[in-house]
């Protein structure tokens, strides 16, 4: 049977061995929990508590104050200690709510607001996942209500669970996939049943063949849902690729998926709007890939939003010598810290201490012109050309030469005889374009 993919892509040393066997472990925080207001695109959170105000577990203490924006909620039982700047993994400094964990964890009454899912409109349905502070588990951190309310939802056809899970060494997703299917298959019901002409897609990767497996079997009395079997390969999950593999459609810089009749959602999206819906659970918690070759015990763990990343690594036996890196996310796509005393967001899949820093030991030269990151680019662009006409600043040639389609997933610069840092150079003036057309 034929397998599900795109063209280009690399096939990095997925580093998955660390944890992919591994059950996810529950993880109790003990010290402060730090809550930034800006977890999502959009507008920051409103914060609706002050310092020295008491609070409980699943308590929303900053509340969205925009359409494109998220509640957030408290993992913790506590006092409020400040609301000041802090450090935030990938961001800089942002504004955050701290509160002094005082290890009760009480909870607040969350079944007591549940409905029966048959009783709820789709409206209501939409404001459960809006109230829950839903957002894109992957990374990106779209608030879901607002992708669940496209502007014609009769077009929306195919609603794709990213279970791919392609960046290296993360196995977050296929654990929960492992350990959690039943609320994986009935997360997605639910949001079939916002659209009622769609069709759900369970798409993983080949190098998953236990996760495939067992959701096929959890899905066979599910007629508007299929496990699609994707070719193992980086970046097979990008939001792109994963709509042209599964659907053979085009999404371009211009669209948005739902332009091409698409919903995206990450595994642990869909196991939130479950739990928000049928358990009233907002979102306190999520599960962390703690792994690479300098960590004592690679494991995943199940860990309230707001942990300090210091101390999931020290329950994770801390390094076994000094990393060369840590990155919050994976390898290709992560961003490298500078500091460990961050928090534990909504968008933190992984936790990466590597002992080799491969593109502080390369030394960038002259391009070759040899047509490697042509060949693999899967937005099929010619990123040392593109990477030429930013650092020369035209970014007229730029635009010219459709520098907007990259989608910065690291394949060009991960093949580049030449070392150089092409996907750094073109996501810089794709920023600066981008942030010209807020501007105006």
């Amino acid at each position: 049977m034929a397998k599900f993919t795109f063209r280009g892509g690399i096939h990095p040393d997925d580093g998955k061995r660390l944890t992919a066997e591994k059950p996810v472990r529950a993880y109790v925080t003990r010290g402060e929990a730090v809550y930034p207001l800006s977890q999502h695109i959009g507008a920051p959170a409103k914060p609706l508590v002050k310092k020295g105000d008491r609070v409980v577990a699943g308590q929303k203490i900053a509340e969205a104050s925009g359409l494109v924006s998220a509640n957030i909620h408290s993992a913790v039982s506590g006092t409020v200690k400040a609301l000041e700047k802090r450090e935030v993994p990938g961001s800089g400094r942002m504004d955050c709510i701290v509160i002094d964990n005082d290890g009760m964890f009480e909870e607040a009454d969350f079944a007591s607001k549940v409905r029966p899912l048959e009783k709820l409109f789709r409206e209501d349905v939409i404001s459960v996942i809006r109230e829950a502070g839903v957002v894109g588990m992957g990374g990106a951190g779209f608030p879901t209500d607002v992708k669940l309310s496209p502007r014609n939802e009769s077009a929306i056809d195919c609603i794709i669970v990213n279970g791919a899970e392609c960046e290296p060494y993360l196995t977050s997703d296929y654990r929960r996939m492992m350990e959690e299917p039943e609320k994986l298959v009935e997360g997605l019901a639910i949001v079939l049943g916002l659209f009622k002409g769609a069709q759900g897609i369970i798409a993983i990767e080949d190098n998953k063949p236990e996760a495939i497996r067992l959701l096929r079997e959890k899905v066979e009395d599910q007629p508007r849902i299929r496990v699609n079997k994707l070719k193992t390969k980086y970046p097979q999950g990008a939001e792109r690729q994963l709509i042209y593999a599964n659907t053979g459609r085009y999404v371009n810089s211009n669209m948005l998926p739902a332009d091409a009749g698409c919903i995206v959602h990450n595994v642990d999206t869909i196991i939130s709007i479950y739990e928000a819906v049928i358990l009233g659970r907002p979102v306190i918690s999520r599960v962390v890939t703690v792994t690479g070759d300098c960590i004592a015990d690679p494991c995943n763990f199940i860990v309230p939003i707001g942990t300090s990343y210091l101390e999931l690594i020290e329950a994770a036996g801390g390094f076994t010598k000094e990393p060369a890196k840590v990155i919050s996310g994976g390898p290709m796509m992560g961003k490298a810290l500078y500091t460990l005393d961050v928090p534990v967001v909504k968008g933190t899949s992984s936790i990466l201490a590597l002992s080799r820093d491969a593109v502080a030991e390369s030394t960038p030269t002259q391009c070759i012109k040899c047509g490697k990151c042509v060949s693999i680019c899967p937005g099929r662009v010619e990123p040392y050309l593109l990477a030429d006409l930013a650092e020369a600043k035209d970014t007229d040639g730029f635009l010219k030469n459709n520098g907007m389609e990259c989608c910065e997933c690291g394949c060009c610069s991960y093949v580049c005889p030449a070392k150089r840092h092409l996907t750094q150079t073109i996501a810089g003036t794709r920023k600066q374009v981008l942030a010209n057309r807020k501007r105006g």
